[in-house]
């Protein structure tokens, strides 16, 4: 179960008019589940940032979508990228390594921080860009035509980038356009009137990306990789954490961790956001003070809440074999 969040869907926005340039959603994911949108187009003209909904997930200047996969491990397995629209492509590359961006790696970056990607023409004045894909996985080469839907490549972690995701840009005759909500970029709140997709996305206010089960806390690395989840745990394990990782998290939220096993209520904790946070995680258990963990099945439950309701929860079981 992935990202059992609450899918807020704009229904009142329509696509735009017919004979327009629309969108077809670029990766092959489910939103809510596989995959979730981090950021969206920066609709303040200040300093500060805000999403087509005056929400939080941007940042000050960003210029395209952000579709992002959980963890380092969904990358690795494939995430296909797709041309969103009919197009010819304009240019590629296909070499830089999948790497979270550094002070280190920063100077090989420079000018090349789309990372590995592809940008495709449309009629109109319309072009898409394609970024941070997976090293070799593009398939595509400059003056091809391609198709909405035909493949370009895979997701990945090249360029600047803090977590594996497809960042998709779109212009209108050199100029950034919000396909969630083409009019005045410096504008939010109101349902938009038309968009470009030509089936809307849900947004998605914030998301519990993953839980799991471990002998420790574990570092952060080991989660964003997804490789933190030691479940099931041995009766003797030395201690029995569990351990949640979401998105979008505002000052205020909090995130509770809950977990039952077989003698009832096992681990209860909640902790409350001190800023806002595109991406963290927190953990919760108990030392093991001689003796076994009792045998039978624990449930986890991970919940995000704001302003008191419930924005998005995770369930995750296991069993504790007897010995």
């Amino acid at each position: 179960m992935r990202l059992a969040a609450l899918l807020t869907s704009i229904s009142l926005a329509a696509p735009a008019a017919a004979g327009d340039f629309r969108l077809r959603f670029p990766v092959d994911c489910t939103l809510g589940e596989s995959c979730h949108i981090q950021q969206f187009v920066d609709r303040d003209p200040g300093s500060g940032a805000r999403d087509f909904t005056c929400g939080t997930l941007s940042y000050d200047g960003h210029k395209g979508t952000d579709i992002a996969l959980p963890y380092l491990s969904d990358m690795q397995a494939g995430a296909t990228v797709r041309a969103a629209a009919d197009g010819v492509v304009l240019g590629t590359r296909n070499s830089m390594p999948d790497q979270y961006a550094t002070d280190a790696n920063a100077a090989e970056i420079d000018g090349k921080e789309c990372g590995n990607g592809v940008v495709l023409r449309h009629g109109g004045g319309w072009e898409t860009q394609y970024c941070h894909m997976k090293r070799g996985s593009v398939r595509v080469e400059s003056g091809q035509k391609v198709k909405a839907g035909d493949v370009l490549g895979e997701v990945g972690l090249s360029g600047k980038t803090q977590f594996p995701h497809l960042h998709l840009s779109v212009r209108k005759d050199g100029a950034v356009v919000d396909p969630f909500s083409p009019d005045a970029l410096e504008t939010c709140g109101d349902l938009p009137g038309q968009t470009l997709w030509a089936s809307l996305p849900p947004y998605q206010a914030g998301g519990v990306l993953g839980a799991g089960f471990s002998t420790a806390i574990p570092d952060y690395g080991s989660v964003k990789t997804g490789t933190a989840d030691e479940a099931p745990l041995p009766p003797d394990a030395p201690a029995f954490v569990f351990w949640a990782y979401a998105f979008g998290g505002q000052a205020g939220d909090l995130l509770e961790l809950n977990v039952t096993g077989p003698g009832g209520d096992f681990v209860s904790h909640s902790e409350a956001l001190q800023k806002n946070q595109a991406q963290f995680y927190r953990a919760a258990g108990r030392r093991l003070r001689g003796g076994q963990w009792p045998a039978g099945s624990y449930t986890g439950v991970a919940r995000l809440l704001r302003d008191g309701q419930e924005i998005a929860r995770f369930q995750r079981s296991m069993t504790i074999a007897a010995q």
